[in-house]
């Protein structure tokens, strides 16, 4: 009997130490932390910028003389050639005036003849003669203002494009310089972003490097512009208040997608040289700004805060906070806190970001 409760005892007792043992085994293997560095590669990132896009020519169509509202040709959206007629201003008043000028003007052409040839003749002096002419001249110019006048209420599309919304109806009284449409050429648009100042300097350092001014255009639908554009201005002065400069990119628009005022983001890439990176995950977040856990040579985890200059999919580009030599916890950033000792297994950078998006050059 008391062989049986022993040979028990001993079971029990096995039975015990060997859960303890596993649980022990589970307990630091859940306690360890894997472990990487940051890695330094030749690669490029892109970064996006709110932009506005313009029509290569966008401008007002106003009226030039008063009067009523006599034709509209047109129709909101309409697609218009140069040249074409857009609306007429009621023309009587005009014709009028020309056809008084061009009666004076004949009267001081007879005028003129008859004060010539008398002057020939030395019936009168040369100075008759003379202020004959002037008054000729006057007349034929008030006959070419006449005929400006006249033209103008016959309002013609400067360039080919798309009308506007039409303010004004048939009818209505026009008074000088009210606004009867706009007139959009959307062959090529025009994307203007702000850029800082270091990015600025980065771009003009790169551009040569870049080989390419190339850039995308991400619509507000979330798909990409099938057309490239490129930077093709830069204003010459930053915002005091802002501390940005403005580019424009140029991008064609054939299919006529895009229109004046509508909103897109600019995709421009920035190549990097020896950049250095790390995996997102490797990061935590603190009131915007980022961090990492360096483990030093006695396996204590230090909080550090880093820079980052730009982003790929699943990593950061690193400016400043660490280096390629130092240790970064990647798994179990959310368990582990400042100053603790931790047990790690070390995985190779470049087996990590095997794992990863990248765009490496």
């Amino acid at each position: 009997m008391n062989k049986k409760i022993l040979f028990s005892s001993l079971i029990a007792l096995l039975y015990l130490t060997s859960c303890t043992s596993k649980k022990k085994e589970k307990e630091e293997e859940a306690g360890k932390f894997t472990v990487t560095s940051p890695v330094r590669i030749d690669t490029s990132f892109t970064k996006e910028y709110v932009s506005q896009i313009r029509s290569v020519r966008n401008i007002e169509i106003r009226a030039q003389e008063k009067g009523f509202l006599q034709d509209v040709y047109v129709d909101e959206g309409q697609f218009v050639k140069a040249g074409q007629l857009l609306f007429r201003i009621m023309p009587k008043i005009y014709e009028a005036e020309l056809l008084k000028a061009q009666s004076e003007a004949q009267s001081a052409q007879i005028e003129f003849q008859n004060a010539k040839m008398l002057a020939d003749k030395n019936v009168v002096s040369k100075s008759e003669q003379a202020m004959a002419q002037a008054k000729l001249d006057q007349a034929k110019a008030e006959v070419a203002l006449a005929k400006i006048h006249l033209s103008f209420t016959e309002i013609r599309a400067p360039f080919a494009g798309t009308i506007d919304k039409l303010p004004k109806k048939i009818g209505s009284l026009i008074d000088e310089g009210d606004l009867l449409t706009t007139l959009s050429d959307n062959s090529k648009v025009f994307a203007y972003f702000n850029v800082s100042e270091p990015e600025y300097l980065e771009y003009e350092n790169n551009v040569k490097g870049r080989g390419s001014n190339t850039v995308s255009l991400l619509l507000a639908n979330g798909q990409n512009l099938k057309y490239k554009g490129k930077v093709e201005v830069i204003e010459s002065e930053f915002d005091n208040e802002t501390g940005n400069i403005s580019f424009r990119a140029g991008f064609p628009n054939s299919e006529k997608l895009l229109r004046n005022g509508e909103t897109g983001k600019v995709l421009m890439t920035f190549p990097v040289r020896n950049a250095l990176i790390i995996p997102q995950k490797a990061t935590y977040e603190i009131q915007d700004r980022k961090y990492v856990f360096v483990v030093n040579k006695e396996n204590v985890v230090k909080s550090v805060e880093i820079t980052i200059i730009g982003e790929l999919p699943d990593l950061y580009l690193i400016k400043s906070g660490i280096s390629d030599t130092d240790k970064i916890v990647l798994e179990g950033v959310q368990k582990v806190k400042d100053n603790d000792k931790i047990k790690f297994d070390y995985q190779n950078p470049k087996e990590v970001l095997s794992h990863l998006k990248l765009k490496a050059e």
